[in-house]
């Protein structure tokens, strides 16, 4: 027995003793950090319920289309690339100017709501602020107005705004009224194409598609 404890012990001491492998000269340790994730930004300005209803995109487009195919199926394939949900191209951001913005309104929010919407179109205009670009609705008695972040998926940008309601109420900051943020995607689906999509908004559908696509001549 004592014979075993002095073996033991003799082990104990020799892995005590233990050093750490030597660095050879001219070589510094060094810890790397990975960057941040670029959707932190917009991830620390999102309300809770908004980035719910943006990590729920695809349900909301697999709703949406769903239900708009039952009656209104030509006019699915009709509008082509701007309802197919795989559209999104790189380089997403949009050139600041004024743009023509159509709306189609898919599924249905209430059981007496269309699965289908389109409306007349009506001009936005991207701009630059600080380090982000914006987007405001011109016209019209609804006007959706917000900020443009960068994601971790390249081929999007995250848009956190709100609405204006009234031709004489300007818009109110996002987080303000919880009843009128407004949460969604922009993507580039072709040459001098881009779409809006808001899942799950606060109004009469399942998801709304701005089609966005530059012009010229500015509205006045």
């Amino acid at each position: 027995m004592m014979r075993t404890a002095a073996v033991v012990a003799t082990f104990a001491v020799a892995a005590g003793c233990r050093t750490a492998p030597k660095i050879p000269d001219g070589v510094r340790p060094s810890v790397e950090v990975a960057p941040p994730a670029k959707s932190e930004g917009w991830k620390e300005v999102a309300t809770d319920a908004d980035e719910s209803r943006l990590a729920r995109l695809s349900a909301a487009w697999a709703e949406g289309l769903s239900e708009t195919r039952r009656n209104y199926a030509g006019e699915v394939r009709r509008e082509g690339i701007l309802l197919r949900p795989d559209a999104a191209l790189p380089r997403p951001a949009p050139t600041p100017g004024s743009y023509n913005c159509r709306l189609i309104k898919l599924g249905r929010a209430t059981p007496k709501t269309r699965a289908y919407e389109s409306f007349k179109p009506f001009f936005c205009y991207v701009e630059v602020e600080g380090d982000l670009l914006t987007i405001v609705k011109q016209t019209g008695s609804q006007r959706p107005a917000g900020r443009l972040w960068e994601d971790d998926d390249p081929n999007r940008l995250i848009f956190l705004g709100s609405l204006a309601l009234g031709d004489s109420q300007p818009p109110i900051a996002y987080g303000d009224d919880p009843k009128r943020d407004m949460a969604g995607v922009l993507e580039r689906i072709g040459p001098f194409k881009w779409r809006l999509t808001i899942p799950w908004p606060q109004s009469t559908s399942k998801l709304d598609v701005f089609e966005l696509t530059p012009v010229t001549r500015q509205p006045q």
